[in-house]
Formats: C-alpha cells, structure tokens, sequence
C-alpha cells in the first residue's frame, strides 16, 4: 500500500506535483545501497527544485504572464500533450497559485484549458494540471464548463471539482444534482462512482439542503450498502501475457486482518491486500465521509421525540437485543446507514487491537492515530484522502450515532470502554483519548461512567509527557475549547491543570497564542490569576526547560550537531543538580500548586538556551498574552487580587528571562496595565506604600529610564490622595515627595553614557507632574516644588544639556515646568485642576488631553504672566 498523491498536496510543490517536495526527493537515494554518492536523476530534480523557487520569489508581470500563456495555448491548440505541455501547465498553476493575488488568464488560453480538461483523448495528468488552474482562478467570469460536457465520471469528477470552487449557490445545486442522477442511473458495468463521492461530500458541506430528501435516502442506503457489504476478495490481476500465466493463478484471494488472519466478515480501512475492487474503495470513501453525512442528516430522526420516555428500556437486556436484531433491509434509510456505521465503527476498534505481522501493516495501525491513512490505488489518484485518523474518526462517529440514537449508547460503550483501557498505556495512540475523552462527556452521565476520571488522565500525563507533538497540541487546546460547556462545574480540573497546558503554549506558541488567548478568560479565576501571571512570565523559561528536558532524555548521539547543549554542557548538568532540582519541577510541575518560587537562579542556569529559535518565538507571544489575561481578570478581580497583581508586577520587572527583547516588551504591558490595577482599587497606592517607596528608591541610572517607572510615578500622583483613601496622610505625602525628588535630581543630574542611556523627556515631566501633584494636597511642599520647576526650566535653558538632549525634547520639559509653576501660583486651582473631587472627575472632562487640561493650564499661565495679556500670542 502506497500513500496516494491527491490534490491537496500539490501546493506543496507546483512543479513535480509529488506527494512530497521534489527537493526532498532529490535528497532521497534511489536504491538500497550507495547513501553516500548521489542518486540517478538528481541533479535534474534539483534544477527542476531551483526553477520553483525562482518562480515563487520573484513576480512574473502581465508581460511575460500573457507570453508563457501564448505559448500554453500553442501547445494546447495543437493537442501537443507530450513533456512540453506537461511541464507549461506545472509552470503555469505554479505562476498562479504562488500568489495571494487574482491572475487573470488570455481568454484563448482558460478556452483551452476548459477544453483540453473535457477532451476524451487528453492524458489523466494534463486533466488534473487543467482543473488544479482553472481551480485557482476562482471565482472566474470566463468559464463555459458544464456537468453535462464531462464524457466519464474521472471527469465529470474534475469539471465538478472547478464549478465547486466558484463559490455560487445555485451552481453548487446544478452540479449536486447532476452528480446525483449519474449515481441513480449507474450499471454495475458503468463508469466508476469513486470519482464522484468526494463531490457529493464537498456538495452537502457547501449547501447542506441542495439534495432533495428522497435522494439523501437513496444515497444513504447505498453508503450503508458499501460500508457493510464490499467485497472480501481482493481485486483480479492484470494478465502478464506470459507463458506461464495461468487463469489458476490469476484468481483473486481473500483480503486480511494485519495479524494475517482471512478477513471472512466484512471489508474496513485496515483490512490488507495487494489490489482492490471498486466496492473496496467505495467502502473506504464511505467511511471518510459518514461523519459528514451523518451531522448533515442532523440529530432528529422519525420516533426520536419520545426518546426520553423509552430511557428505562434502552438499558435492559430486552432493549439490547432489539436493538441487534433491527439491522434488517426494512429499517428506513437514515436508520439503515447508522446501524452499518455503528457495525463498521465496532469492526475498525477490534481491528485496530490485533498483533501486525508485517512492518508495512504496523505502519497502518500507528497511522490510526498518528499519520495519514496510507490506503492507495494505482487506478484511482483523484480519490478523497480518508481519515487521517480513522481509529480517532471511528470513535467520532461513534459518538454521532449515539447523540442521533440513544439506543445505541449500550451496544457501542463495551468497546469504547475497552479500547481507552488499551490504548491508555500506550504512547503511540494519545490523539486517540480526546475522542475518547469525548465520548465519555457527552455519554457519561447517562453510562453511568465518572467522565472526571477520563479526563483526569487526560490533563495530568499527555501535556507533560506528548508536549512536543504539535499535532496533538493543536488538537488538545481545540478540544479544550469545544467542550468548555461538557465541563460544567468541573471547570476547576480545567484551572488547576493550567500549568500542564502551558507546556504546549511554551513548546508551540505561534500556533496555539490564538487559542489560549481565547481559553485564558476561563483558566483564570481569582484562586489561579497570581500563579498564572507567574507562569506567563516565565513562559520563556518554561520553554527552555522543556527543550533541556527533551534533550537530556536523548542518547548523546542522537543529539543534532547544532544543539545548543552540545555548546553549553553545564545546561544538562544544572537539570541533575540538586539544588537546582526543586526549582526545575517547580516549573515543570503539572497542576497548580498555589505557591510561587523566585526563578532568577533557574534563569542564570537556563541562560545558555536564551538564544535558541523556539525560546524566542515563545518570548514573541508573551505580551499578547499578558494582555489578554490582565483583560480577563480586571472583570472579576477584588481589590485584594487586585493589590496582590499590582505588587506582583512591582516584584517581577526586575526578575524575567533574559531573552533578547523579552524585557522591553513585557515591561510596555506591564507598565499599561498597573495603572489599569489602581483604577480597579484606588487605595492601592496607600496600601502598597512601603512597596511602592522600596521600588522608586531602588530606581536610578538605566533602570529608571523604563516604561514601568512611567506607570509607577503617574499611579502615585494620580492615586496617593485622600480623595481616594482616607487612610492617605501628610506624611505619607512626605515621603514619596522626598523619594521621587530625590530620583528626579538623580536622573537629571546624571550624564549619559554607553551603560547609562539618557532619560527620556516622558520620565522627566511626568515626575515634575507628580511632584506637582503632592504638593498641591500637602501646601508646605510648594515652596520646594516651585524651587525644582524653576531649576528644571533653567536647567532645560542652558547650553550644556542641548548636545545630550535634543531640542524638542527641552521644549517639553520647560513648557511643562513653566505650566506647572504658573499653576502652583494658585494653589486653590491647582489642587482643583490636579486634584479634582470624585464627583467631579466622574465625567473626566480634565483628562480630555485635546482641550480641556491643556487649555486650563493654559488659560491660568496667561493670567499669571502679565505681558502676555488674554489674547492669543
């Protein structure tokens, strides 16, 4: 069995249209022998390799467009469909595909093309470039193509597959209906129906209702037809022509479990053979789309309504054995196809459980849960890829028909039972438990089976043990996020086990920052929001703690020559030290522990790994994430929380993962957010004084030029008010103004350097506002306040600080010092304008930075300086 190249894999390269990159099969030696030397054909592919990669980086204009389709028409036009027109029409849907544009094609040539794709005499693989184009051209005003001008159903197949990608409703209906007639009037010696199955999939994804109902039943019960009665036999052999072929010998055998057993019951996906019939493979396109159909038959069925009244029956021995014996040709179709497909289902779980004889049908079985389906047929390359799962897909549908049909909840739960008791030790088939783990949360309650169990398992082992599979990564936050409502009150398993789930966010984060930006409203909750917070810091952290882990636990010869602790051997020998060890499964553990830990000596350890591609990108999505977590928690969050996060971001700007960036990006959020914490509590900042005070004092020289510092001194003079905290005294007051004079002068004072940057202009006034601020509510600071503006408006004046700070940057700096004195001259004003009562700053019309602070300030440096008169100057 071979994987079969189908259409959705020629994006992967425009030229070869391989299953795979031709410079991958270039790589590939031909052979079992000779690794070292390069294989026949290989540098042809290569060029072949190069010609793609050229085409895709640079942009073909309408010019050379309009003279590569002139010569695709020539070739076309002549029906030269030899290597030349092969290789123009890979160029071609190369050139058009590698776009995010809309091309538009000569007239003549899209004729062409539309002819050549429903000429009886063109080669199959024209056909398919032919089609793949005109796909790509979608939607288009030029197409002629009509279902009724497809001579075989491989290309009614291919001509449906172009109208579908236009995208117009009433098309999608002409094209389902045409499709449906040729599958009624079909002969058993007629054309193939493997073609036209995946259309009517892709029809009722698109247009659920554009089959009528007697044709959905019809189709139906041929769709159950083909799951439970294909053939056992494989198909016939081509006659050789040899003398010594023999009609004996030609005979076909019966098809095998991958255990080697005859497969004497019916025929599924995993059963093995060398060739296969046409009911074979309409057996294995059923099951790929049964799931579909089943969801677009929707859950009602004739005699459902009184489900609830037959739920005592449905567990007694009597209701099970109805049930078994109602598989019979007088059910009605919907009816006939879930009692097949449940059959199928059960059939495809005892299968997957037998013992492979052969490597190739142990592949089969690991690509039940772990790759694509590897069914192929060297006479059908247009048929659907099935399942890439199909022991996940049939626990899926499994799932379907007992929503659609309680009844069948006891006749499907043995096996479902049995095959999550095998399949929990077993590494190969993890993506299996989310189905699974599905299945119980829909059905537990009814089952009586403890669903908490189920996923208990399921958020304890996988993340720490399968974190580096993105797959299944991708998988386990989707699941997360369809059943958040299956979980109900047990969204505390959900929480606790955050930490587990960052593993996959640490390992995958451009993929999956999407999807924790959508579940982190529902991790965080007022008992989770301060380690959470922790863990998003050390994100970065985490993930180069995985990576070591992952490292540690491969033979040293496995390791690739570029891994980074091949550079830094003491990163493996910090995993093991002892104490170092507490730290490490502190991070890695994988429930909430309600305890943090400061990480810096974990940092240094972990510094080696700060440069590695995967550390970050993680560091990347941090701050998308610190915002959507702070949006969360300001919803729900007390004032004690609230107290506790502002003190948190106090205590963790100074302690995070030094990755390149890293620091200035969490910082911009953090800064934004403090002030968002003081707004949700006010007396935060009279609280917090003594941490507030400690982190000011501690500021100076680079650390001062930051944008937390910023947010900090803006909170304190906005907040330390006994407007806001009765509890706020002068002497409080005193202190803080003594704490940032003190850091004002600091940073005023202090001469660049390569070690010391300059303080930026926003650092300067919004210390000079803050200073202002205090002074206003406690009057005997004025004089000191005043005598600090007029140094700052002297000190912006003088020569020796223009070649440090630039022009514009002094102008801000002695227009706010000068607006800040001229206000400080009425100190009744002033404390009205920086002060205002609760009642008043209600509306915030003085925070209207376009008018009304401005034009105050203004307004009162007018009146005060005489010269200026009231006019505008």
């Amino acid at each position: 069995m071979r994987h079969a190249a189908r259409p959705g894999s020629w994006r992967r390269c425009g030229h070869c249209f391989a299953s795979r990159p031709c410079l991958e099969r270039a790589a590939r030696p031909q052979g079992g022998g000779g690794g070292g030397m390069l294989a026949t054909g290989t540098e042809s592919l290569l060029r072949q390799a190069s010609v793609c990669l050229i085409l895709v980086s640079r942009e073909v204009g309408a010019e050379e467009l309009g003279r590569f389709c002139a010569r695709v028409s020539a070739l076309l036009q002549a029906e030269d469909w030899g290597p030349d027109a092969l290789d123009a029409l890979r160029r071609l849907f190369l050139i058009v595909a590698a776009t995010k544009y809309s091309r538009r094609l000569e007239p003549t040539c899209v004729a062409l093309l539309q002819t050549t794709l429903c000429s009886p005499r063109c080669p199959e693989r024209l056909q398919l470039l032919c089609a793949a184009v005109l796909r790509e051209m979608a939607p288009s005003d030029s197409l002629s193509l009509s279902c009724d001008h497809a001579p075989s159903s491989r290309q009614l197949g291919l001509v449906a597959s172009v109208l579908l990608a236009q995208g117009d409703p009433q098309q999608v209906r002409t094209v389902g209906q045409c499709v449906i007639k040729v599958l009624e009037s079909r002969q058993p010696e007629g054309p193939s129906l493997t073609y036209l199955l995946p259309v009517v999939s892709k029809v009722t994804s698109l247009a659920p209702d554009a089959l009528p109902e007697e044709q959905t039943k019809a189709l139906s019960k041929r769709l159950g037809d083909w799951l439970r009665y294909a053939s056992v036999q494989q198909g016939a052999a081509h006659a050789s022509g040899g003398f010594f072929s023999t009609p004996r010998a030609r005979q076909p055998g019966p098809v095998t479990e991958v255990d080697g057993t005859v497969a004497t019951d019916f025929f599924t996906v995993l059963s093995t053979g060398q060739r296969f019939t046409e009911d074979q493979r309409l057996n294995v396109q059923a099951f790929s789309m049964l799931r579909a159909w089943l969801l677009q038959g929707g859950p009602a069925r004739p005699g459902a309504a009184d489900a609830d009244d037959r739920s005592e029956l449905e567990g007694s021995t009597v209701s099970v054995l109805s049930a078994a014996s109602a598989a019979s040709h007088l059910l009605p179709p919907a009816e006939w196809l879930r009692e097949k497909a449940l059959e199928y289902c059960q059939r495809l779980l005892e299968q997957s459980g037998r013992r492979a004889l052969r490597k190739a049908d142990s592949d089969l079985q690991k690509a039940v849960s772990a790759g694509g389906w590897p069914w192929a047929g060297p006479a059908a390359p247009s048929e659907p890829p099935v399942s890439p799962q199909c022991l996940v897909e049939a626990v899926l549908v499994l799932d379907v028909l007992c929503r659609q049909d309680p009844s069948f909840l006891y006749r499907a739960l043995p096996c479902v039972r049995a095959l999550r008791t095998r399949l929990c030790g077993d590494t190969a088939c993890v993506r299996a438990l989310l189905p699974i783990a599905q299945f119980f949360l829909h059905h537990g309650e009814a089952a009586a089976v403890d669903a908490d169990a189920v996923c208990q398992h399921l958020f304890t082992r996988i993340p720490s043990e399968h974190f580096h599979s993105p797959m299944l990564a991708f998988e386990f936050v989707q699941f997360c996020r369809d059943h958040l409502v299956l979980f109900g009150s047990n969204l505390d398993l959900l929480r606790t086990s955050f930490p587990n789930l960052f593993k996959f966010l640490a390992w995958s984060s451009p993929a999956l920052t999407s999807g924790f930006v959508a579940l982190l409203p529902v991790l965080v909750d007022a008992g989770t929001a301060v380690e959470m917070l922790h863990l998003l810091l050390d994100l970065p952290s985490l993930t180069a703690a995985l990576d070591l882990q992952l490292r540690a636990s491969q033979a040293a010869s496995e390791r690739p020559l570029w891994d980074v602790s091949v550079r830094a051997p003491g990163c493996l020998e910090a995993l093991r030290d002892p104490q170092a060890q507490g730290l490490f499964q502190h991070l890695l553990r994988a429930k909430a522990s309600g305890t943090v830990e400061r990480l810096t000596p974990l940092h240094q350890l972990l510094q080696p790994l700060a440069s590695c591609a995967r550390v970050l990108q993680c560091a990347q999505a941090v701050p998308t994430l610190l915002r959507a977590f702070f949006a969360a928690v300001t919803q729900f969050a007390s004032g004690a929380l609230a107290s506790q996060l502002a003190l948190l971001l106090l205590e963790r700007s100074d302690s995070l993962f030094q990755v390149e960036g890293y620091e200035a990006d969490v910082h911009r959020v953090l800064s934004s957010q403090f002030p968002a914490l003081c707004k949700l509590h006010p007396p935060l900042v009279v609280e917090r004084a003594k941490e507030l005070l400690e982190f000011v004092g501690s500021l100076g020289g680079p650390r001062s030029t930051g944008h937390m510092l910023t947010s900090v001194v803006w909170a304190i003079g906005e907040y330390l008010s006994v407007s806001w905290d009765r509890r706020c005294s002068a002497e409080q007051i005193s202190r803080f103004f003594e704490a940032l004079e003190a850091l004002l002068f600091e940073v005023t004072q202090s001469r660049p350097s390569a070690a010391l940057p300059k303080c930026p202009p926003q650092v300067i006034t919004v210390l000079m506002t803050t200073l202002t601020k205090l002074a206003s509510r406690s009057q005997d600071l004025i004089p000191r306040v005043s005598l600090l503006l007029s140094k700052m408006r002297t000190l912006a004046q003088s020569p020796a600080v223009g070649p440090v700070h630039g022009e514009d940057d002094l102008g801000a700096v002695r227009t706010r010092a000068t607006e800040l004195l001229n206000l400080l001259k009425m100190p009744s004003v002033a404390q009205f304008v920086l002060t205002p009562s609760v009642e008043v700053s209600q509306p915030r019309y003085h925070r209207d930075c376009n008018t009304a602070l401005p034009l105050a300030l203004d307004m009162v440096s007018r009146l005060l300086e005489r010269e200026a008169g009231l006019l505008p100057g």
